[in-house]
């Protein structure tokens, strides 16, 4: 599985994002492309936190079951159920979306396995670096794979 870690998959992901345009549409889902970009960059915002947010019961319970899924080399699912907070139905600015995901993005590649991931992921507990970076570089490419890129 690669990681976004990985400078290749950096850049590699980073020129599959590049290639999306306001008129790209799904394979799959209802999500325009801005709206994927946000969603995506929800995701990202919690492995970077600097606030530790609350575990989700439900996750407590069952995230285990399913967390090493996140990170495997079987691809996702088309059209996985996800958290109500993840989910984008506005309308968003395809430009500014692309723009604060790839700047997220950077962040995550540029801060390293040593300083990602302080606080456990609210559903599926505590990853360790080698399995955030494989897992976000998993969730990107499956949005990725939706659009065509």
């Amino acid at each position: 599985m690669q990681s976004l870690f990985n400078s290749d998959t950096y850049f590699d992901t980073i020129h599959r994002l590049n290639k999306l345009t306001p008129e790209s549409k799904p394979l799959w889902g209802k999500m325009n492309a801005a709206q994927m970009f946000a969603h995506c960059k929800e995701v990202f915002k919690i492995p970077l936190s600097d606030v530790q947010q609350p575990r989700v019961f439900i996750g407590v319970l069952l995230g285990w079951m399913v967390k090493s899924k996140l990170y495997n080399d079987s691809p996702w699912r088309k059209n996985l159920p996800t958290s109500p907070y993840f989910k984008i139905i506005d309308e968003r600015d395809f430009y500014i979306e692309k723009l604060r995901l790839t700047e997220l993005i950077a962040k995550f590649y540029s801060s390293g396995p040593g300083w990602i991931g302080k606080y456990p992921h609210p559903f599926f507990g505590k990853f360790t670096p080698e399995q955030w970076g494989k897992s976000m570089f998993k969730h990107l490419d499956h949005h990725l794979k939706q659009f065509g890129v």
